[in-house]
């Protein structure tokens, strides 16, 4: 008895974290790797998370020959969970790296807010929101269909 009721516990957290279409998306915000805010807002069209480091890298092969702006312009962000960085080499290492990316990049240095939203390790999860709702969700393995995706979106 004492096992169902841990078990049952310890699923709940999963259940609590199941996002519906049509979920309205609790607001947030991430510094970027300029240490400049965002937050979530109705503006917000895609929102692309990256759990681990080969979901991040997905965006980057993907973004690679992109133009400075091309995720703006999409109405597009994306949020990369870097809570399993060691600090020292994050601060030092990778955080200056992505500096020199073309995109915006938010550090979700805790792992509260990649959390929230489905995914897998490796994968980069696609939110399509409409006034902070969400509309559909998708996930993404390979970069060469995340760029197509991407190309997809009406931009400037």
């Amino acid at each position: 008895m004492k096992y169902a009721i841990a078990l049952l516990f310890g699923l709940l957290p999963l259940l609590a974290q199941a996002l519906e279409t049509g979920e309205r998306l609790a607001p947030w915000t991430l510094l970027d790797q300029y240490d400049q805010p965002y937050s979530l807002n109705a503006d917000t069209h895609i929102l692309l998370v990256a759990r681990d480091m080969d979901g991040a890298k997905l965006v980057k092969a993907a973004l690679a020959d992109a133009p400075k702006g091309y995720l703006e312009a999409r109405d597009a962000v994306f949020v990369a969970d870097i809570q399993r960085m060691p600090a020292l080499i994050s601060k030092l290492f990778a955080i200056p790296a992505m500096r020199d990316y073309s995109y915006r990049v938010l550090l979700d240095r805790e792992g509260r807010i990649a959390s929230r939203y489905p995914g897998q390790a490796g994968q980069v999860s696609w939110l399509r929101l409409k006034d902070g709702v969400l509309v559909s969700e998708q996930a993404f393995a390979d970069a060469v269909a995340l760029k197509a995706a991407l190309d997809g979106v009406p931009g400037p």
